[in-house]
């Protein structure tokens, strides 16, 4: 689990490295569009961008240390153990569900390289956009795995909610 901490850390800095950017861009955007006129062009598409590239690099950090909302309404009163295993069993769904979308997404990335498909104002290719999502939606997906199949005490990864 240390290696699936590591990764899952450096594409949370990643992500907030990314928010970051985009902020001061807007600021350095906003500023200059109230009081000189000047923008910096196609920043709303350069924010599109990055902000669906950090959502996606936050998601690993997220579900190693279990910060996924869990609706425990009906669960509250079973057992450890079955809380345990529909635990288990919901991180095993979630890990299905990031390889598809890893998946998907790594086609979807595939077919914008092959089409050339790039943004209306700077034309920056779309690919490079999917190409910052699979990685983090597979590894996701393989700390999800990890922890259906460890749990998630210390040797499972990730925190207790």
């Amino acid at each position: 689990m240390r290696l699936l901490d590591a990764l899952a850390r450096l594409c949370a800095v990643l992500a907030g490295l990314l928010l970051t950017a985009i902020t001061l861009m807007t600021c350095v955007s906003l500023v200059g569009r109230n009081t000189t006129g000047w923008t910096i062009v196609g920043d709303f598409e350069i924010s599109g961008f990055a902000a669906g590239a950090a959502i996606a690099l936050f998601l690993p950090l997220c579900q190693l240390r279990r910060g996924n909302i869990i609706v425990d309404f009906f669960t509250t009163g079973a057992a450890a153990r079955t809380q345990q295993r529909l635990d288990r069993l919901g991180a095993g769904l979630l890990a299905l569900v990031m390889a598809l979308l890893a998946w998907r997404t790594a086609l979807g990335g595939l077919s914008a390289w092959q089409s050339q498909a790039g943004s209306m104002m700077l034309g920056v290719p779309e690919w490079w956009v999917y190409g910052a999502m699979v990685p983090a939606l597979a590894l996701t997906a393989w700390i999800a795995a990890v922890q259906a199949v460890r749990g998630f005490g210390p040797a499972g990864g990730g925190a207790p909610a």
